[in-house]
């Protein structure tokens, strides 16, 4: 089954320097079943992040995967953080 964790990170300000050097050693692990990370910095406001999961497992975890949970939790240091998991519609 196909599905995303999407964790939205809206920052204060400041530099997303810092941000980067935490994403990077995530982007490079392998979890098993994460097919995808990406990263999107919004149109306007550059202190707003989101980070895509893209999974492909037998189910989804409903809270979110140990990666998803750990990585939102380290992003609440920087702003309010949500954090949501999405099921693909097809069957």
């Amino acid at each position: 089954m196909k599905w995303l964790e999407v964790i939205k990170l809206r920052s204060a300000g400041g530099s997303l320097g810092l941000l980067e050097e935490l994403l990077l050693p995530l982007s490079e692990s392998d979890p098993r079943g994460l097919v995808e990370m990406k990263t999107y910095r919004h149109a306007v406001l550059e202190t707003d992040l989101s980070v895509h999961l893209h999974w492909n497992s037998e189910m989804p975890e409903p809270n979110g995967s140990a990666l998803g949970l750990r990585l939102a939790q380290a992003l609440k240091e920087f702003g309010l953080v949500d954090h949501s998991v999405w099921v693909d519609n097809k069957k």
